[in-house]
């Protein structure tokens, strides 16, 4: 008899309570729950290199982050690519928060051939902001996520459409300035624009510009180019796409063969015998009796490699009675 486990969480398969564990990929928002964790456990030390493992670790090399929201002016939308995401989370920390987490409700699975995608209509984005004053900030939208249908399962599109947002001042902090208006009247107004600092705002402003202007670094990063140079080449490879027409694809023409015909193959065959004869010469007492003009012509195929007018490789001549050659085509 062999003992059991000693394990606490050991189930037996064929035990009551045993239940297959749910494949890991699977389980898309599981990786919305690991990327909150990394996120707690940055520190104010984290640099550059900290970020970048960040999005190398939840991201695809060519995923595209998207933030939709309408402010006083009118409706924005801001899309960066994969080199500035890193960026974009650092600079939530830098505007003074010190919490970022994101929460999903009732949001829907959708499985595709080479990916999932998560679409969550009930998204709150929550951030704890240690200045200018201690405020929690819940920013409410639609959060659609594209990830990779692998191993890692990354995200390749982020979609954030923020609806309304909510900022959260503690009671303790009002009973304790309720006697000073000035301070009652600086706890009254908003830290932030739609949820977002005006670090990250600022930031996503200057991604309109950056944006375009990566083609002009990788150059010079590559090619150790200075910047004129960079634009004038940039410019003229631009300008080749453009005035260069479109490439057609190639197709081989299609050669029609005809047969030849010969009257006196027939009467030359020793096997045919005498019904090849004989239809031989009903043939030709049939050719004999029709009165046509056009009597005398005959198909003689002439392929070359040279195309004819219609562009086909081969063309026929036709033997007029006056025994002259006519092109045909």
């Amino acid at each position: 008899m062999s003992s059991t486990p000693h394990d606490p969480f050991y189930s037996s398969p064929f035990g009551p309570f045993y239940r297959r564990h749910t494949p890991y990929m699977v389980q898309p928002e599981y990786r919305i729950y690991e990327m909150n964790k990394r996120l707690q456990s940055r520190t104010e030390d984290s640099d550059n290199l900290w970020w970048d493992a960040f999005a190398t670790e939840f991201f695809e090399d060519d995923a595209t982050l998207t933030l939709s929201f309408c402010l006083e002016d009118g409706p924005k939308r801001y899309t960066i690519g994969r080199t500035l995401i890193p960026r974009y989370f650092s600079t939530v920390f830098e505007g003074g928060v010190t919490d970022l987490y994101y929460i999903l409700k009732h949001s829907k699975e959708s499985y595709h051939n080479s990916s999932i995608t998560v679409d969550c209509d009930q998204c709150a984005m929550v951030t704890q902001h240690g200045k200018p004053m201690f405020t929690k900030v819940c920013t409410e939208g639609r959060l659609i996520l594209e990830f990779t249908f692998d191993d890692l399962m990354r995200i390749k599109t982020w979609h954030f459409t923020i609806r309304q947002y909510r900022e959260l001042v503690p009671r303790s902090i009002l009973a304790m300035h309720a006697q000073d208006p000035q301070v009652l009247d600086q706890l009254s107004k908003n830290i932030t624009r739609m949820g977002l600092t005006n670090f990250t705002l600022n930031y996503l402003r200057l991604c309109v510009i950056l944006e375009p202007m990566q083609e002009l670094m990788s150059r010079h990063k590559t090619y150790n180019l200075s910047p004129r140079d960079c634009l004038k080449t940039c410019l003229f490879q631009k300008w080749q796409r453009m005035v260069a027409p479109p490439a057609e694809p190639t197709r081989q023409p299609t050669t029609k063969r005809r047969k030849r015909k010969n009257s006196t193959s027939s009467t030359s065959n020793s096997s045919a015998g005498n019904n090849a004869n004989s239809t031989g010469s009903k043939k030709k007492t049939t050719a004999a009796n029709l009165s046509l003009p056009t009597q005398g012509l005959g198909a003689i195929p002439n392929c070359s490699l040279n195309p004819g007018r219609d562009g086909d490789l081969c063309h026929s001549a036709a033997v007029t009675p006056s025994g002259q050659f006519k092109e045909k085509h």
